[in-house]
């Protein structure tokens, strides 16, 4: 029995021991997850609000509004009516990033938060890191 909980009280060491990995906090998002996740994500946001999200995708500056603003995001394309033609991803508040090139291949790394926009709510990334990528992905991910 002695030898049972000394087993059990080093693994729980080793666990804790790997929980300071900055890593193990991070919200992974994969390819082949990429959509499902996402969903999960939009469904069930308050489980994830706070939690880093890191990701590779497409970055876009795109036109929003009439103050002439751009709006920018990291996406994939996916299913869509149409065929591939819906978008799947996160805004970003890039707050003092520069932003890149448009169609650049980034990995993005952010915290997800809530913001009140007009009379709605959208789920977006904040404390961004954009790293660019030479390796591209996969622009389309399967739905």
């Amino acid at each position: 029995m002695k030898i049972l909980l000394l087993i059990m009280f080093v693994l729980f060491l080793a666990g804790c021991a790997n929980a300071s990995n900055d890593d193990e906090n991070i919200l992974f998002i994969e390819d082949r997850f990429f959509v499902v996740q996402n969903q999960q994500i939009f469904m069930n946001p308050n489980n994830y609000i706070g939690r880093t999200i890191r990701y590779e995708g497409m970055f876009w500056g795109l036109p929003w509004g009439t103050d002439g603003e751009d709006v920018y995001v990291v996406f994939r394309f996916a299913g869509g009516c149409c065929g591939n033609d819906g978008i799947v991803g996160f805004e970003l508040d890039l707050g003092d990033t520069e932003p890149l090139e448009n169609d650049s291949w980034v990995e993005v790394t952010g915290v997800l938060e809530m913001m009140e926009y007009g009379d709605g709510e959208f789920l977006w990334l904040t404390d961004v890191v954009l790293i660019e990528m030479e390796e591209r992905g996969a622009e389309s991910v399967p739905f």
